[in-house]
């Protein structure tokens, strides 16, 4: 084989392909693609529903794509920000980030403490240059003047160097150390904190317990044993409803009032909650996320023993207030002996209804002021004895069958509020017995959120020293030439479109107060003398 003059490069050994794994990973590049990969990745969680964010809501889902659920699964889906992929994503991230960041503060470090550089040889070339007549006390003056105007100086025997705008790099420094602390808060908050969901219907208590959470989703180093032993009772729900205009229907403000105590021998407080006002509580927040209602439904057997009292939550489907939701009865009893009952449906706060093929019943404003419910009943196994949780919210209907009329079609009761119905079958009656509103809270303890909040705040500092301080430097050199002093004046602006004629003209005009004017300005002034 012919000789070509290229030798193949030897092969890396493992320091050195670890120093050059180590090298692209902290490259900037990368920390861009990577954070570009965890932008795309953060899509899905908010595309499909999160069962740390709405439990009930990705149940619903699930339900409704059967085909898919087990592929989303798979690829964690409803669980975005606790999948691997995206773990690995963001681990990767802040590697490379720390790796990135870290060697430039001690470059901005050094910059921040440098002294003005030395004058260029030829200070014509600078985009700023004068020159004028001086004599011994020039460079004091310059000094002086410079001073005055906050430069860092260096005074020599025939120069002065002078600089500002060091803040620019201490804005540099500031914004990229605040990256960090804002990643460490973040991870504190993930690591040591938890956020759970619940609705409480008004009138009813909640404690700070794990078995009273709807949803509860903890970081890696949180026990369930470290939550903070309050309660508190919802004591009224208040809502406003804009009722005229384009806007009619849409809720103009609603708050909660809670009574609440820290601790079980602390006096009771109370305390008023909407959104963005949450109730603090020993390191623990509560926030008010939204309302609905809960209708009051009563299910008794044959011989007229309740099997069933409550008020069931409802999960509100439009801004109408249309809500979806079940009534489970498994202690039920038929003509035939023990049985379960299920119910599913719609509640309509203000029901109304038109006529026509491709008419129904809907809710004509989201105020109770016509409450009535709609829903289908079945009966059978609810399946709760199967050991595999399922939501409060969603009816499983693999072992139930639907109750019918006589003529055979899947009965559907429609009530009123107020009114009964009896099931067939000797199966009971139900009755539609009032309606209470409920709200839905997220109680989360997040122990980062004050660093997180901070290096936000430092980063925003740092982003407008960077954005608005001018670094300037400035040069005043004298030379003897002929038996007279020759002063040299040049500056330059590193900012992008500044201009530094104006403070290089201050300058000039203290070093020489009485400027002699231009050779033409002086020929014309002679010739009309």
């Amino acid at each position: 084989m012919p000789a070509t003059g290229y030798e193949p490069a030897p092969a890396l050994r493992p320091r050195e392909f670890a120093r050059w794994t180590w090298r692209q990973l902290t490259s900037m590049r990368t920390a861009l693609i990577l954070l570009f990969l965890l932008a795309l990745a953060a899509i899905p969680g908010s595309v499909v529903p999160q069962e740390a964010v709405d439990s009930v809501r990705a149940s619903q889902w699930k339900e409704q794509h059967t085909q898919l659920t087990p592929i989303y699964e798979k690829l964690g889906l409803f669980s975005v920000y606790d999948s691997v992929w995206f773990s690995a994503i963001y681990i990767l991230l802040m590697i490379s980030l720390v790796g990135c960041i870290v060697p430039r503060l001690f470059v901005y470090g050094r910059g921040v403490r440098a002294q003005p550089p030395k004058a260029p040889k030829n200070l014509s070339r600078l985009p700023q240059h004068r020159e004028l007549d001086g004599d011994d006390a020039t460079l004091e003056t310059a000094a002086a003047w410079l001073k005055r105007k906050r430069y860092r100086l260096v005074v020599e025997d025939d120069v002065v160097r002078a600089e500002r705008g060091y803040l620019r790099e201490a804005g540099n420094l500031l914004f990229h150390l605040s990256v960090l602390i804002v990643l460490v808060g973040f991870a504190l908050g993930g690591l040591f904190g938890f956020k759970g969901g619940v609705i409480v219907v008004a009138k009813d208590s909640f404690a700070n317990t794990l078995s009273q959470y709807d949803d509860f989703r903890a970081g890696a180093f949180f026990s369930a044993e470290d939550l903070k032993p309050f309660d508190f009772t919802v004591d009224d729900f208040n809502v406003t409803f804009i009722r005229e205009g384009r806007e009619a229907g849409m809720a103009h403000k609603f708050n909660a009032d809670l009574t609440y105590q820290s601790s079980p021998t602390a006096a009771e407080q109370r305390k008023k909650i909407s959104v963005n006002h949450p109730l603090h509580i020993d390191g623990t927040d509560v926030f008010l996320l939204s309302h609905g209602y809960a209708p009051h439904i009563t299910v008794r057997n044959a011989d007229g023993r309740i099997a069933w009292s409550g008020a069931a939550p409802f999960l509100p489907e439009d801004s109408s207030f249309r809500s979806f939701g079940v009534v489970k009865v498994p202690d039920a009893e038929s003509k035939n002996g023990r049985t379960q009952i299920g119910l599913e449906g719609e509640f309509y706060p203000t029901y109304a209804f038109i006529k026509g093929k491709n008419g129904g019943p809907f809710s004509a404003f989201p105020d109770a002021r016509n409450p009535a419910i709609s829903m289908l009943a079945y009966t059978g196994d609810l399946g709760l004895d199967d050991g595999e949780p399922q939501s409060v919210y969603a009816l499983q209907k693999k072992h139930l069958e639907p109750i019918r009329k006589a003529d055979g079609k899947p009965l559907r009761i429609d009530l009123a509020m107020g009114r009964s119905t009896t099931l067939p079958g000797g199966l009971g009656t139900v009755t539609f017995d009032g309606v209470s509103r409920y709200v839905k809270l997220q109680v989360s303890h997040t122990p980062g959120q004050v660093t997180a909040l901070t290096g936000m705040v430092l980063a925003l500092i740092g982003l407008l020293c960077s954005l608005f301080i001018r670094p300037r430097r400035i040069w005043v050199r004298t030379r003897r030439e002929g038996g007279r002093t020759l002063v040299e004046v040049a500056g330059l602006d590193r900012s992008a479109g500044g201009d530094l004629s104006g403070e290089i003209d201050g300058l000039v005009a203290v070093l020489q107060p009485t400027t002699a004017r231009p050779p033409a300005a002086q020929s014309m002034a002679g010739e009309s003398s």
